[in-house]
């Protein structure tokens, strides 16, 4: 297959277009949660839209032969707004659920009978990212909806996310006692994304 006139070629488009939509709406919920003093969810956004934004890079990388050239695509996209911190995080399980589970997989088959084998690593690889990102929001959401983002039943391991200071204990403390940050910085050290 020609890659000029081929179906890759769009879907690398939306694909890009796609990944790009996300890293902004992700930045966006970001600064909702931070302005809930959730900076922990704030955090969790602004990482996976950092690996969106990488997403879109790969995907658009693949399209360099075509540089200077107008792709036009057509797709659909979510308007995921809400002041709702939950809402947000089950809007981008949805969405990352539908990335990982449908598109990106047909997307790579397309471009694997199409005759791009690279291209359709990128596709699978990146699928399976994806799901990692719908399992991450799905477990933040839980915790948002069963009140358990900042305590637990059982003693839990905490790490504020500012400076480093570990706390034990079943709820974090209303304050970090070392950066006086507030408890919007906590989080399991086991969600940390540096955890030891």
């Amino acid at each position: 297959m020609d890659f000029p006139v081929s179906e890759t070629k769009t879907n690398l488009m939306r694909a890009f277009a796609g990944e790009s939509q996300a890293y902004m709406r992700y930045n966006f919920a970001a600064a909702t949660a931070e302005k809930a003093k959730l900076q922990v969810i704030g955090q969790v956004f602004r990482y996976t839209a950092d690996q969106e934004k990488e997403h879109a890079e790969i995907f658009y990388s693949h399209l360099r032969t075509l540089a200077g050239e107008t792709i036009v695509i057509d797709g659909g996209y979510p308007v995921n707004l809400s002041d709702s911190i939950a809402e947000l995080l089950r809007m981008a399980e949805h969405g990352e659920f539908e990335e990982y589970n449908d598109v990106y997989k047909n997307f790579g088959d397309t471009a694997k009978k199409e005759g791009f084998a690279e291209i359709a690593a990128s596709f699978y690889m990146i699928a399976d990212i994806e799901k990692t990102h719908c399992e991450r929001f799905r477990r933040f959401a839980e915790l948002m909806e069963s009140g358990d983002l900042l305590g637990s039943q059982t003693e839990e391991t905490w790490i504020c996310l500012n400076c480093g200071h570990i706390h034990k204990g079943t709820k974090t403390p209303p304050m970090c006692p070392v950066c006086k940050h507030d408890q919007g910085y906590f989080v399991r050290l086991g969600s940390s994304p540096f955890s030891c």
